[in-house]
């Protein structure tokens, strides 16, 4: 990473010098000799600018400032610093140098602050819905354990059974709140790379169902795919994720749902999701933070098994955002909600 910083802040350095000497050939032809030195002077701002540190825009100062008294001031081809003039603009350039390069490094270190301030007030937040969303599962797992041990012998085979099936629901419960944080926490420390590889459409969703009708057999999802074949450069495993969360959410949080459907249509180079339904929706002060990670505004739930919305949405919008794709929720005035989200198809990654 620092080295493709540097070579990053090289490659820009000598790009933004070369125009300027270019711009200086070409004003000396024109006979506009005058206007050299604002060109280099705003060539050492723009380094100092959009560069790390001091050290290149002093660089490309002292570069420029050789280029000047050697190219473009006469006598030509001479280094001559006894000109006042070259003097004064050798002085102005490394003023603007240090400068620039002060006030980028101030404001630089205070967006590192802030974003490292966001980020530990985000770890906060989630930590308080995980330890009160794992709470009720955990109690549950351990009461009913609990009373299958002590009880055996008194409850019948109908009652051990729906025990057995409660304890069943909530591990598994609690392994996809595991399979979602781990996802966040590596996405978002950077030690996940999401790698592409071409997926079709189709067999994408016949996944996502599979799994789905799995864990929930009794609701129906209705579909709504493009009759073309659709090819999405993607993490598959991760979207199916996004996709399967989305829809947990609605079973678990829309409240009266009758209908749940999955729609993707393409529009121009990309791809667009939506799953929507027909139940309670969601509160709008809370839907303008549910995709970004706050977690503190969640209510509190007597079914806290069904309380991982805030983590699980915030995962989607982790994993699309890593795809470069965007995302958004909102409430559909007829009734319900949709999750939206776009991916560029292939097409798409390949015109880049």
């Amino acid at each position: 990473m620092r080295k493709r910083k540097i070579m990053r802040n090289i490659a820009l350095s000598a790009g933004i010098f070369i125009l300027a000497v270019v711009f200086g050939v070409l004003f000396q032809k024109l006979e506009v000799q005058e206007h050299i030195t604002t060109v280099f002077v705003f060539a050492v701002f723009l380094i100092a600018l959009l560069t790390d540190g001091y050290v290149y825009g002093v660089v490309a100062t002292f570069a420029g400032m050789l280029a000047i008294n050697y190219a473009f001031t006469y006598p030509f081809f001479i280094l001559n610093f006894i000109d006042p003039a070259n003097l004064i603009s050798a002085i102005i350039m490394v003023t603007v140098a240090i400068l620039t390069g002060t006030l980028t490094t101030k404001v630089k270190r205070q967006d590192a602050i802030k974003m490292e301030t966001e980020k530990e007030r985000m770890r906060a937040n989630l930590l308080r819905a995980v330890s009160h969303d794992l709470r009720t599962p955990l109690t549950t797992i351990y009461s009913a354990s609990s009373t299958l041990r002590e009880n055996r012998r008194t409850l019948t085979p109908e009652q051990q059974d729906a025990v057995l099936k409660s304890i069943q629901e909530d591990a598994e419960w609690l392994m996809r709140m595991v399979e979602n944080l781990l996802s966040i926490t590596r996405i978002d420390s950077g030690r996940i790379k999401i790698i592409k590889t071409p997926t079709v459409l189709d067999e994408l969703i016949d996944s996502v169902m599979n799994k789905f009708r799995n864990r929930y057999p009794g609701q129906k999802v209705r579909l709504e795919l493009p009759e073309e074949i659709v090819v999405i450069p993607m993490d598959t495993i991760l979207m199916e994720q996004v996709i399967i969360n989305i829809l947990e959410n609605a079973v678990f949080h829309a409240a009266g749902m009758t209908t749940l459907s999955l729609k993707v249509s393409t529009q121009g180079k990309q791809a667009v999701f939506e799953i929507a339904d027909d139940g309670c929706g969601i509160n709008e002060e809370r839907i303008r933070h549910i995709l970004n990670g706050s977690y503190d505004d969640q209510e509190e739930r007597a079914d806290s098994r069904k309380g991982n919305a805030g983590i699980g949405l915030s995962v989607c919008a982790t994993i699309v955002k890593a795809h470069g794709g965007s995302i958004s929720a909102r409430n559909r005035k007829e009734g319900g909600a949709v999750f939206r989200f776009t991916l560029d198809k292939e097409d798409a990654m390949d015109d880049e």
